[in-house]
């Protein structure tokens, strides 16, 4: 059987490299470490002795099975698959392996679906959602003003989950009207909040904050804080944007609904794709290009008004 020693070594060794020399976020070295134990169990499963028994059959196979077996989504074996890729290849730089079975993997074309998009009437609809209880009871911590600033924020700056809750006090720079976010692999960027996240940050801080923070001071550099004064974790982010969406009676809506909202509102408010490209933090344009063709209405509008000869 694979000797799990061998294994579990080598994977520390290999997520210690892309985290110090590669510079991957947390979540990627998350993402990658679980996509290393899947592996793990299907080769330990299949009997294989070493890694340097495994073949090219090995590795097709468990991708093939991550699909058919496990229903996984497409993206995510794609990702599996980049993955494995990147892995044999730094075995087989350090010589832990002689040849690199995943070399004879074709990376496939990747199915990009368009990203749900809401129009700026939901988004409005669900950031006006955080509001005060309907009964009228007061609460004792008005934390719909925490909802209402951290939607805002979100929508107004296309922010990840994650990049939203790592918020710093000091990373709000309200003289220029731009906060500094912490994207993946560690770059930062400068984004423009506009004066209704401006204003709703600063209601925030005024009636909800101080109420959260802990007696004892810690965390009080995190702008976003849960009801017991920690960091607001990517799963609350999560919920608070599932209830008021609910609220709001707009269905399937996560984060990163409001992340590609604001990029395609922006594209077709006019704005230069590279410069949403530098907004959203992505280090390749052709991840922002996907944009361009969510709203074909629109494009049909532009073409009727302005050609000749439609």
């Amino acid at each position: 059987m694979t000797t799990s020693a061998d294994f579990h070594n080598a994977r520390q060794a290999f997520l210690t490299y892309i985290r110090v020399e590669c510079g991957l976020s947390a979540n990627t070295l998350e993402a990658y470490g679980r996509d290393l134990r899947d592996l793990y169990a299907d080769l330990d499963r299949r009997q294989v002795a070493n890694l340097g028994a495994v073949t090219p059959r090995h590795l097709a196979e468990h991708l093939v099975n991550l699909k058919a077996a496990r229903g996984m989504a497409s993206s995510s074996v794609a990702r599996h698959l980049a993955t494995i890729k990147m892995f044999f290849r730094w075995l087989t730089s350090e010589k832990r392996i002689e040849t690199n079975p995943a070399d004879w993997l074709d990376q496939p074309t990747r199915w990009r679906r368009l990203p749900g998009v809401l129009s700026p009437s939901q988004i409005r609809t669900i950031i006006e959602a955080a509001a005060p209880l309907e009964n009228g009871a007061a609460e004792q911590v008005p934390l719909w003003r925490r909802d209402r600033a951290l939607l805002e924020i979100m929508y107004a700056c296309g922010l990840r989950a994650s990049e939203v809750g790592a918020i710093a006090t000091n990373d709000l720079h309200e003289s220029l009207g731009v906060v500094r976010v912490n994207g993946k692999g560690g770059r930062q960027r400068l984004v423009p909040m506009g004066k209704p996240a401006e204003q709703a940050l600063a209601a925030y801080s005024e009636h909800c904050r101080g109420r959260l923070m802990r007696s004892d001071g810690r965390d009080r550099d995190r702008l976003f804080l849960s009801r017991t004064g920690r960091p607001l974790e990517r799963v609350a982010v999560w919920q608070i944007v599932k209830r008021c969406a609910a609220r709001a009676g707009v269905r399937d809506v996560h984060p990163h609904t409001f992340r590609h909202s604001f990029a395609t509102h922006l594209l077709i408010g006019g704005a230069d794709l590279r410069v949403v490209q530098e907004l959203l933090g992505h280090s390749d344009v052709t991840t922002t290009q996907i944009y361009t063709h969510v709203d074909r209405r629109h494009l049909k509008d532009i073409h009727k008004r302005f050609h000749p000869r439609a």
